[in-house]
């Protein structure tokens, strides 16, 4: 029952518990989903949960995921797309350590999240929750948030139920304040235990929300005015793209200079692929000629130690933090940096350069950039057509396959093996790739929240088969089949760790591992993946011819299309 007071604008209803309460206030303050990977920590809410549920109040919707993996990259999935943070709950000191590189991932991307756990129960006697089972002693932790402190924006132990209101909503305003990422909530069992009559709340929270800012107008005169004056800008962008609505702001800057656009090291769609002035995907063809560089939410826009730009290029930084302070050590400078949200200053910079600009000029800057971008991708699309009947299958070859299925409507969850060269991405959000991080898993787990945000798009994961066995596929297979996720996985199977070859052979181009072999880089023999799949319920086949590929696409997009079911292809690739 609750009631609703127009005098006090608060909403009162009857509990029986703490917990309850706690998921009353997430429903009530948007979360849709609380994915969790439960422990005995959980007993107080899995009792709440059951009394919401039997009476008809179903958010927010419990997600059981058997690994924290998956449950974790779910919740970023879901963030990913719609912007909006869910909730993931793990166990106590167990579960958030194998949480943390999903927390990780998060944290370097800018995901909003509210990562929570149990904490285990201080009380041995005397209290509701207190510890009853083996573990309760050995799991106890000097200082549990320890854990995660380094890469969560906040973190805190809910202390009494008369703060909780406070304590969520502060967790929820300060994950979505940008820069976002994760924050960080402990629950204790003897506070979700308590018990309680009422709990009384505002409909809204009342937590400040800061709202987007834009670089200060002098800062963005001068930015502009370095970039009217360069004879060869160009733009760099990594994920200016996490912020769908800068991807306009971004073409309108590039079509106000004419310069090309390299979406270098991406996670996002920042530029639309068939634009004039989409420059690729490798900045280091302009490096020695670029005079003035703006670079777009690009924590490395290149490597100093292989190639950076020509001493006298001016730069220019726009992110939201162009800092990155929390990055331990970051040497990229900046002539001019431009905070705020990017796509604010990037509309307010091409505003101003578009002043002073001759349009002369700028339609021949495109005009080359064009013909040098159709040259580009004809070159690129004759490299796979010229692999399209080697055996075993190469991944130019595959990736292009996967370009010739993809709309509007497909959203690519990509960690690390799909060229996205060979496909064409206009629109934003239809592109994910995996954090440079490097928590491995993240695209498995990661293209379930993304399905379970966007309905009635396709999701595609593509993964390289040791990312695949690091998603906890098992954990993740199971999700799909119980919430009905249908996901396609394209599993690129080349029977190796082929990110530490590429290590070992930049460290040593000429080393005994080239020469000799490299011991522990082999994935061989491999699993029968399709089988995994299988074993929940999904259609999964082995692809080894590349002339199998198209057809095998169609069978296995009918499937999650048509059927509504989950499905894998395990496409045997060209070992490295």
């Amino acid at each position: 029952m609750s009631e609703d007071s127009e005098d006090t604008m608060t909403k009162k209803i009857a509990i029986e518990s703490t917990a309850e309460a706690y998921l009353e206030l997430l429903a009530a303050r948007g979360v849709e989903y609380l994915f969790a990977n439960a422990g005995t920590d959980f007993a107080p809410l899995i009792e709440a949960w059951a009394k919401r549920l039997a009476q008809g109040q179903a958010l927010p919707k419990p997600v059981t995921v058997p690994h924290e993996t998956p449950a974790v990259a779910m919740a970023h999935g879901y963030a990913m797309v719609t912007g909006r943070p869910q909730a993931v709950m793990v166990h106590v000191i167990v579960g958030a350590a194998n949480a943390l590189a999903g927390i990780i991932n998060a944290s370097r991307v800018g995901v909003p999240m509210l990562f929570t756990a149990g904490r285990n129960p201080i009380t041995e006697a005397g209290m509701p929750g207190a510890r009853n089972r083996p573990i309760h002693w050995a799991q106890e932790s000097f200082d549990q948030a320890s854990l995660a402190r380094e890469f969560v924006k906040w973190d805190y132990e809910l202390r009494n139920f008369l703060q909780l209101e406070t304590v969520v909503d502060r967790a929820l305003a300060i994950t979505s304040a940008e820069p976002q990422g994760p924050v960080y909530l402990t629950l204790p069992r003897e506070v979700l235990s308590e018990a309680q009559e009422s709990f009384e709340y505002s409909p809204t929270s009342r937590a400040p929300k800061p709202t987007a800012t834009v670089a200060g107008p002098e800062a963005i005169a001068e930015a502009a005015k370095l970039l009217a004056a360069a004879r060869r800008p160009l733009i760099i962008a990594k994920a200016a793209g996490r912020d769908p609505g800068a991807v306009a702001s971004l073409v309108a800057l590039a079509e106000a200079l004419g310069a090309p656009a390299v979406e270098q090291f991406h996670t996002h769609v920042n530029f639309p692929q068939h634009h004039d002035l989409h420059g690729g995907f490798d900045a280091t063809p302009y490096l020695d000629e670029a005079d003035v560089i703006v670079v777009v939410e690009s924590d490395v826009p290149w490597f100093p130690s292989l190639k950076s730009p020509r001493a006298d290029a001016r730069l220019i930084q726009v992110a939201v933090d162009p800092l990155f302070s929390r990055y331990p050590i970051r040497g990229f400078g900046a002539d001019v940096a431009l905070p705020g949200a990017p796509r604010l200053t990037l509309a307010a910079l091409a505003d101003a350069v578009g002043k002073q600009v001759e349009p002369r000029v700028v339609a021949e800057r495109r005009a080359k950039q064009a013909a040098a971008g159709r040259e580009r991708r004809a070159a690129i699309e004759s490299r796979a057509r010229a692999l399209k009947d080697d055996t075993p299958i190469e991944m130019p070859w595959l990736s292009r396959c996967v370009g010739d299925v993809l709309d509007d409507r497909t959203i690519v969850v990509n960690e690390y093996d799909l060229d996205a060269s060979q496909c064409c991405f206009r629109t934003p959000g239809t592109y994910f790739g995996s954090p440079s991080s490097g928590g491995l898993g993240w695209g498995v787990g990661a293209a379930l929240g993304a399905k379970l945000a966007k309905q009635d798009h396709t999701v595609i994961c593509c993964v390289g088969d040791g990312a695949y066995i690091f998603g906890a596929p098992t954990a993740a297979h199971w999700v799909a089949r119980a919430y009905d996720i249908p996901v396609l996985w394209i599993v690129f199977n080349n029977r190796a760790w082929n990110a530490v070859k590429r290590a070992v052979i930049s460290h040593a181009p000429d080393g005994w591992a080239k020469r000799t072999g490299m011991p522990l880089t082999e994935l061989d023999p491999p699993p029968d993946y399709e089988m995994v799949c299988q074993a929940s319920g999904g259609w999964a086949e082995r692809v080894e011819s590349p002339a199998a590929l198209p057809d095998a696409f169609r069978r296995a997009l009918k499937v999650v299309r048509e059927e509504k079911r989950q499905a894998l292809l395990n496409v045997m690739c060209k070992k490295p």
